[in-house]
């Protein structure tokens, strides 16, 4: 392992170099790539150096307690020095495999979010908003920004479906493991009987796909206007302006009506679809990966779930890796991290014992 990170160490350097390089400077591609790279590998080195420290303490520690002859005082000073320098050269260790577990390719993007009402008609519906919420809550919390695409609204307020955008640092990364059947446990507002009901609503997750990422084939598209739909009101779009995209190959459709303009809702919808395909290619790649399309839909079948949300216990549970938190109002209001560090702990600890069993 020490001697992939010299290496690592030494392409940073060699990033480092080429990044002040006039012939770099202008070529606007292999310095925007070079830079991602450079970004990529500074914390390997980072904690590679506290590493080296920390192995140097530990040897001068050990060479004072050989060489005897000290007071009784400085050698249980030493003696601690020896036992904290153990202690981070194990967490620094640990920490280094972890660097260099195979990066997902995509942890850096921007997401593509859809959130549908599965089983449990309005009910589903209102939760769909809730989870919508949850996810605005969150992103602001970390200073990402949302972008409407799509919204498709119930009546009583809540949501049918809905895509969003999240732009920011990191929001793929942990986003990801949204991806899947989210059940709800309540008593509806509408049970006079105070019955609990379960419902579920389906998210899906994907990476935002650049033009660069994946190209449409114009003669591939089938492009259709309609009226805005929506509950009714003042503020609904009479004219024309709602963009239907179909896929032809894979009759995969995207629809948008959240601007007044035409032109806007159709670069909104290929956004969508360029998101999609990309997702449903890299299923085909690497059928492994969590963002494939085919772990991030579900039915809304219940047994597909991967968390619940019980209201009568205030109790959230993530089924995947079996954590339960007693607090889901704190939760819904855009809490995640302590729920999302879990999973990526427990996704880190999988491929970290899938590398070492390799």
């Amino acid at each position: 392992m020490l001697e992939s990170l010299r290496q690592v160490g030494r392409r940073y350097e060699e990033v480092s170099l080429l990044l002040q390089d006039p012939a770099v400077l202008g070529d606007q591609a292999r310095y925007r790539d070079l830079a991602r790279e450079y970004k990529n590998l500074e914390p390997i080195v980072q904690v590679l150096g506290e590493y080296d420290a920390a192995e140097r303490a530990c040897a001068e520690a050990k060479a004072l307690l050989e060489e005897g002859g000290l007071e009784t005082d400085f050698k249980e000073m030493v003696q601690a020095e020896l036992t904290e320098s153990k202690g981070k050269l194990e967490s620094l260790t640990q920490q280094l495999r972890l660097l260099l577990l195979p990066r997902d390719e995509n942890d850096g993007k921007n997401v593509i979010v859809e959130i549908r009402a599965g089983a449990g008609g309005e009910e589903a519906a209102l939760f769909a908003r809730s989870l919508y919420r949850m996810y605005g809550m969150y992103a602001a919390g970390r200073g990402w920004r949302c972008e409407e695409l799509n919204l498709n609204e119930t009546e009583l307020g809540g949501v049918k479906e809905i895509s969003f955008s999240v732009q920011g640092e990191g929001a793929y990364s942990r986003l990801k493991f949204e991806s899947g059947v989210h059940r709800v446990q309540r008593v509806p507002e509408t049970e006079t009987q105070g019955r609990i009901h379960t419902s579920t609503v389906t998210v899906a997750v994907m990476p935002e796909a650049k033009e660069v990422d994946l190209e449409l084939d114009p003669n591939e598209l089938k492009i259709d206007t309609f009226r805005s739909s929506g509950a009714g009101g003042q503020h609904i779009n009479k004219t024309s302006s709602a963009i239907r995209v179909t896929h032809l190959p894979t009759g995969m459709v995207v629809e948008c009506q959240d601007e007044r303009s035409q032109y806007k809702n159709k670069d909104k919808a290929l956004k969508v679809l360029r998101s999609r395909l990309l997702a449903q290619k890299q299923q085909a790649q690497k059928s492994a990966i969590d963002a494939d399309r085919r772990s991030q839909v579900g039915t809304g079948d219940r047994s597909e779930r991967i968390r619940t949300y019980n209201f009568p216990q205030g109790r959230l549970t993530d089924h995947r890796i079996g954590l339960t938190l007693y607090k889901l109002d704190s939760v819904l209001d855009g809490a995640l991290d302590e729920v999302l560090d879990a999973l990526i702990t427990a996704d880190q600890a999988e491929k970290l014992k899938a590398a070492e069993g390799n």
